[in-house]
């Protein structure tokens, strides 16, 4: 899975999000070839490779309809889009396969144990074991003894060298897609005897493939085999020794290493991602179009929700903390520069600070929440001080590490936080127990921390932002302290957004951990880059689709993840500014023709 992963990075510089979805469908084909065709070796090993070969086609296709439109895009658009596939994959995999775990046959010849110095060890678990580093020499070889093999590390060098002396780009990219699809089938393909195939396979690889290609150094194979068979016996150890850290164990670990080698233990400090630069730089005003509808959506919000239902006065409430949460995460990604995979800790932190303040302290409910953002904010700056140190997917994933610890504290410290069982009871006060109070309650806090951090924006601390975002090297000499400045920014969203997660758990009445949990970081990386990353409104409106169009999209329809991840994928390609940047686009360009 890794050196898939690695390689497609290491050459086009995808984010490729859905290579998890090629390693659950080879399992998927495995199981469906296996089960078809006779018994036996040619039937099994047949499968099992004819299974790798079809994702690799699948790969392609996915290639060169939508990644080859998007290899000069910034990173996270790419990682947008490639989430976009992992939705559609999972409904069509829910579509054709069921939702019942699968079970496959063992493999022939495979299937019994052998006796090593007194203990005995399945066939097939050895067999593993040395297929690992067999791919390993015959990828080595590939790059190393063959032209194409040469191309392929020099574009991984300099892409814009390997073009100008005349290599077609485009082909090359696609034939390591190609080869980064069939290792990910092979890879799912190759797990039919050892667990069932169901449809969380994808998330529950990704994560970990991308923690063993960032600890090995992105683009470096070696780096990426060096890391997985680190992290492989530190996690075997880490049950024997210490049970309970293997929930975390490969997150600290990348935390360890990134803080001693921000780029991983064999990787090279990557050019910045095509796109990035080029950057528009924020915009000051808003056009008086957009000024006049977000005064009517404001008055609308304040106005209809006497008339509506307890249904959509939660559903509202909900949209308001979604706004200031993604709004908090936009005044690091935007302004800042700084993407993050694990700003859900800092909601779930903010949560959890509410909860243990009501349930343990009893203090009230404006008590519970000027303690989230406090509890917030003080692990923004912890860490952030180690983040902000270092640049692009490195930092991103640095961000995941932490979110991933302080999840697996809140799910096994069960004496403080119940666990798995969260804590309940989180009530509003009497006065704000209405849904109608409670709404408006939400509305003036978000959209108060919401225009405050439109403010912080537009304040010369906001500036000073910009320009290290821009030019770190030029805001250094002209006397602005960058490192402290993203640090600074950093802790102001943590804060923000654990104010969202107080606001989040008092309207739930209760807080679990999975609202530290990876799928919500996700959720607010949506929200942003739909809504548009260079635009002040960008979160704002992007809260209101993405939030809006899910509820909608789960309510009416089975396959809603197929209908967004659709969706998802149409915006990148047509809208790669989000919904408020190509509005503007349009305004402006109706503007000046007029």
């Amino acid at each position: 899975m890794a050196s898939g992963l690695t390689v497609i990075f290491g050459v086009s510089r995808i984010v490729n999000f859905a290579h998890g979805s090629l390693y659950m469908l080879g399992a998927y084909l495995a199981w469906t070839l296996v089960t078809s065709l006779p018994r036996g070796h040619l039937g099994f090993w047949g499968g099992v490779l004819g299974a790798a070969l079809a994702v690799g086609v699948i790969g392609l296709v996915v290639e060169m309809l939508l990644l080859r439109r998007i290899y000069r895009a910034p990173e996270l658009f790419q990682l947008l889009a490639t989430f976009g596939v992992v939705l559609v994959v999972q409904d069509l995999a829910l579509l054709t396969w069921g939702a019942q775990d699968l079970l496959g046959p063992r493999a022939p010849g495979l299937r019994g144990s052998v006796e090593i110095l007194g203990l005995r060890f399945p066939l097939y678990e050895l067999f593993l074991i040395v297929v690992g580093p067999v791919v390993l020499g015959l990828l080595l070889l590939l790059f190393h003894r063959t032209r194409w093999g040469t191309l392929v590390r020099a574009a991984t060098q300099d892409r814009e060298m390997v073009g100008a002396l005349g290599v077609n780009q485009r082909m090359l990219f696609t034939s390591v897609f190609f080869l980064g699809s069939v290792l990910a089938g092979l890879g799912g393909a190759l797990q039919l005897p050892r667990e069932s195939v169901n449809l969380h396979m994808d998330l529950a690889i990704i994560t970990e493939a991308f923690v063993v290609v960032v600890v090995g150094g992105l683009g470096s194979l070696s780096g990426a085999a060096l890391a997985a068979l680190l992290i492989g016996e530190l996690h075997a150890f880490g049950i024997l020794v210490f049970p309970k850290i293997t929930l975390v164990l490969v997150f600290l670990v990348m935390a360890v290493v990134l803080v001693v080698r921000p780029h991983g233990l064999r990787g090279k400090p990557q050019p910045a991602a095509h796109g990035v630069a080029a950057a528009e730089p924020m915009i000051g005003a808003a056009p008086p179009a957009l000024k006049l509808a977000g005064a009517v959506a404001l008055l609308l919000a304040v106005a209809l929700p006497p008339f509506l239902g307890d249904y959509a006065l939660t559903v509202l409430t909900e949209i308001a903390i979604c706004i200031l949460f993604a709004a908090s995460l936009h005044l690091i990604m935007g302004p800042g520069g700084m993407a993050s995979f694990g700003h859900a800790a800092y909601f779930g932190l903010g949560a959890y600070g509410a909860a243990l303040a009501a349930t343990w302290l009893g203090v009230p409910m404006l008590g519970g929440l000027a303690m989230a953002p406090v509890l917030a904010g003080i692990f923004g700056v912890v860490f952030g001080w180690f983040c902000v140190r270092l640049s692009g997917v490195y930092s991103a994933m640095l961000t995941l590490a932490f979110a991933q610890i302080a999840w697996s504290v809140a799910f096994q410290w069960v004496e403080l936080t119940g666990g798995d069982n969260g804590i309940l009871g989180v009530w509003p006060d009497g006065w704000a127990a209405p849904k109608l109070a409670y709404y408006y309650l939400a509305l003036a806090l978000c959209l108060g921390g919401t225009l405050l951090l439109r403010r912080v924006v537009h304040a010369p601390f906001g500036y000073a932002l910009r320009a290290q975002r821009d030019s770190a090297l030029r805001a250094e000499a002209i006397g602005i302290d960058a490192f402290r400045i993203r640090w600074w920014g950093f802790t102001l969203a943590a804060i923000a957004a654990g104010v969202a997660g107080g606001l989040f758990a008092y309207g739930k009445g209760s807080v679990f951990p999975t609202y530290l949990a990876i799928p919500r970081s996700v959720d607010a990386l949506l929200m942003v880059l739909l809504g548009g990353v260079q635009t002040l409104s960008g979160p704002i409106v992007g809260a209101i689709a993405y939030a809006g169009l899910q509820e909608r999209l789960m309510r009416l329809l089975e396959y809603w993840r197929l209908v967004l991840g659709a969706v998802i994928i149409l915006l990148v390609l047509f809208f790669p500014q989000g919904l408020a940047g190509a509005a503007r686009f349009f305004w402006e360009r109706r503007h000046g023709d007029a």
